[in-house]
């Protein structure tokens, strides 16, 4: 894959000065994520954490909103626009750089249902033929290649984006998840996102 000096410059930047928050010196094209998504990258209530995350997994969801692939309605209303100008380079490097940030786990979730929700994760539910998120997500929610870190990632989020998967908006979202997402039951859903907020 070819990095450009830009990418190779965050590189250097991140790995011999340690990680660093978004502030007024940094590009515009970092900045511009930084209202929604945090200085460091750890998200608000409806904007996901991208510090840490997969930056295979980031650069393939900011072409989705760009090119209307993602369509669920927060996406509509605010990634379609903030992604329409741009380019395949800028969303590698957006991805590089958010990917090396320190994450942070959201801690939000309900705390009483996380155990249940840990035996799902590792588990599934054999029952109702769902395989265990673990198989995919690694055991540690940590993602691989271009599938997600789910932990750490805030209750609230991974609570909408469960439902709207099963809502039908899983346009951008590969085999099984649709499946699966539209299986889970809401206590089940909410078990899954509480356990998820809480792991490192």
């Amino acid at each position: 894959m070819r990095i450009t000096g830009l990418t190779i410059a965050i590189l250097a930047m991140i790995s011999t000065a340690g990680p660093s928050p978004a502030g007024d010196g940094a590009p515009t094209w970092v900045r511009n994520c930084t209202w929604c998504h945090g200085t460091s990258g750890h998200g608000y209530a409806n904007a996901p954490e991208l510090a840490g995350q997969r930056h295979q997994y980031i650069e393939n969801q900011l072409l989705d909103f760009h090119n209307h692939v993602r369509d669920n309605p927060f996406s509509q209303q605010y990634m379609w626009g903030a992604a329409a100008n741009l380019n395949a380079q800028t969303a590698r490097d957006l991805a590089v750089y958010f990917s090396l940030l320190p994450p942070k786990p959201a801690n939000d979730g309900v705390g009483e249902l996380a155990a249940i929700g840990r035996e799902i994760y590792l588990e599934g539910i054999p029952e109702i033929n769902i395989v265990p998120c673990a198989a995919c997500h690694g055991p540690n929610a940590e993602g691989v290649r271009d599938i997600p870190r789910l932990g750490g990632l805030s209750y609230a989020y991974l609570k909408r984006r469960l439902e709207q998967w099963g809502q039908g908006y899983h346009a951008a979202a590969p085999p099984p998840m649709p499946r699966i997402a539209g299986k889970l039951p809401p206590d089940q859903i909410e078990a899954l996102a509480s356990y998820l907020s809480f792991v490192r």
